[in-house]
């Protein structure tokens, strides 16, 4: 019998991708970002699904690299570049877009024999000040990427928003006003928009939008969960009842004895741990959903287990299938409660978690 098992529904996935792109205009091309596994949702299985997708965006060389082995043949964008000429030369021969950032990125982008021209995005510093160039270095760029005689194609510009997930942030309008001078008198494609922008700043659409957390049905805004944008959950991480016990009244539960019954009830152990990703923060209270109801976390979560309180009047049986995040629970809900992003949940899931993928 599997127990931890993340489901990833690929029919979701799908249909949330149908569902940003319509936030766009006709011409925008759509950069499904596959970073981190799919935000751990297995980057493989997520790019077969998603042939309409005009791009795929990674962050390490070695993401795409994984794409490429597995006969996915669209365009992939490198977003933090190649940091080697080796993996420079390795981006030319298997066709990926790099991004330059830096000046030891534009050094070896000059230096380094390419077997063919390679497609290039200049990663520009609106405001994130994380990574990318400074206003009054975009013309020397791109006149010594252009010297070089190596880009294929015109040079592509690309920058990261903030704060975007907060409507009322005058530093997202700012970095749009930034990335909109910056890059005008330049006619290379542009993208600037991630979920948020995709969402709530329709001006920052540009050319090419990046479709991350939200693609996965999961709200970029802190105080949404993706069923108020109308996503769905990609992801239901669910498990099974491994035991059903009485417990009385004025007992405690678990390491530390942190949760005490006030009332004689019974305790579901469910086989779902941290070392299956589940946070060990969780508090007492976190909802799991049993058998058509949320019922409480009680007690401290151990490395292979977690107990709820069923209620007095339970009548699960071992073997009932519990949910920890999906439909029933967002995983935005439980990442609020544990004091984190939802982002860090999906992605940490360990490989004893089994991935099951649906509707492909």
């Amino acid at each position: 019998m599997i127990t931890a098992e993340a489901v990833i529904d690929l029919s979701a996935l799908r249909n949330n991708f149908t569902l940003l792109k319509s936030h766009c205009d006709n011409d925008t091309k759509l950069i499904a970002v596959l970073k981190g596994d799919a935000y751990g949702h297995n980057a493989i299985q997520v790019a077969r699904a998603l042939p309409h997708a005009d791009m795929f965006a990674v962050s390490r060389i070695e993401e795409a690299i994984e794409l490429r082995a597995a006969d996915i043949l669209q365009p992939i964008l490198l977003l933090e570049g190649c940091f080697c000429p080796e993996d420079l030369q390795l981006a030319a021969q298997l066709n990926f877009h790099t991004t330059i950032h830096c000046l030891e990125q534009l050094q070896d982008f000059e230096q380094t024999p390419l077997m063919q021209h390679t497609s290039v995005w200049l990663k520009l510093d609106t405001g994130m000040h994380r990574l990318g160039v400074q206003a009054d270095e975009i013309s020397t760029y791109i006149s010594r990427l252009e010297k070089s005689g190596k880009v294929a194609g015109t040079i592509g510009f690309i920058s990261h928003f903030s704060c975007a997930d907060d409507l009322n942030s005058h530093s997202t309008r700012a970095q749009l006003e930034r990335f909109q001078t910056q890059t005008q008198p330049y006619p290379g494609m542009k993208t600037l928009a991630n979920s948020a922008g995709i969402l709530c700043w329709p001006d920052a659409h540009f050319d090419a939008v990046r479709a991350g957390i939200a693609l996965y049905g999961i709200a970029p805004s802190i105080d949404e969960v993706g069923q108020q944008r109308h996503l769905a959950p990609v992801m239901t991480l669910q498990s099974k009842l491994i035991a059903v016990r009485r417990h009385q009244a004025n007992q405690p539960v678990g390491y530390g004895e942190n949760w005490t019954s006030d009332r004689d009830t019974y305790i579901g152990v469910v086989a779902m741990g941290y070392g299956d990703g589940y946070p060990r923060s969780a508090p007492n209270g976190t909802p799991v959903y049993i058998n058509g109801r949320i019922v409480p976390i009680a007690g401290r979560i151990s490395m292979d287990m977690l107990t709820v309180d069923l209620g007095p009047n339970a009548t699960d049986q071992v073997g009932d299938s519990v949910e920890l995040w999906g439909k029933h629970v967002p995983v935005e809900q439980v990442a609020k409660l544990v004091g984190t992003i939802p982002y860090e949940l999906v992605i940490q899931l360990t490989r004893r978690v089994v991935r099951t993928f649906i509707n492909e």
